[in-house]
């Protein structure tokens, strides 16, 4: 059982940025189209696999926005981040893990890497432990939905592809794992997630 981090365990930071975007005048989406545009190579890609520092990340972004309609820095957006946890989904992942192994994929920015101060909020060590194996893309420099990232993680665990389940929220993150013949959910809810994941555990998880 592998799941991403952000959107899944904790509430979608898109709630966030909408708030964001409302408060300031903003344009509606303006920070989901940024990260959405030439989403492998623009500055959250870079960012995301280490490749620039805050300091590069932050003016990328402005650029990249300012492109779209208007500027929003990226420090800005970083603190937007930190969804709130999902308690349902951390005691399913309690239940999951009692008979399973487990996985974690996070696409995270080197200012939020796990054991950095930000990502000691952001990543609770009480979840985290929940995990066989982490996988961190501003540690290793790949990011979903590099394929290699997905692989990076059956490997360690010594599983079947095919034998898996992969959660995340992003539909473009999903693709690569169905490709390697994982059953992939896509969560748009903690009740819609553990319903689907009982479906494909057999297990009581609500």
């Amino acid at each position: 059982m592998i799941f991403d981090f952000g959107g899944v365990l904790t509430s979608s930071p898109f709630e966030a940025f909408a708030r964001y975007e409302t408060e300031r005048g903003l344009p509606v989406d303006i920070i989901r189209r940024t990260n959405a545009a030439n989403h492998l190579e623009n500055a959250w890609a870079k960012f995301e696999r280490a490749e620039v520092d805050i300091d590069t990340f932050d003016k990328l972004f402005a650029e990249e926005s300012r492109a779209l309609g208007a500027e929003v820095r990226g420090r800005d957006v970083l603190p937007l981040l930190q969804g709130d946890l999902r308690p349902e989904m951390v005691e399913a992942l309690k239940r999951i893990k009692a008979q399973f192994k487990t996985g974690c994929i996070t696409n995270n920015l080197p200012a939020n890497a796990i054991g950095s101060m930000t990502g000691r909020s952001l990543y609770i060590a009480e979840v985290m432990v929940l995990f066989d194996h982490v996988v961190e893309s501003a540690k290793i420099g790949l990011r979903k939905p590099d394929p290699r990232i997905y692989r990076m993680m059956v490997e360690t665990l010594k599983v079947d592809p095919k034998k898996c389940v992969y959660l995340d929220d992003l539909g473009v993150n999903l693709k690569p794992a169905r490709e390697m013949g994982m059953t992939t959910i896509k969560v748009a809810s903690g009740a819609q997630a553990i319903a689907e994941l009982e479906a494909a555990t057999g297990l009581k998880l609500g």
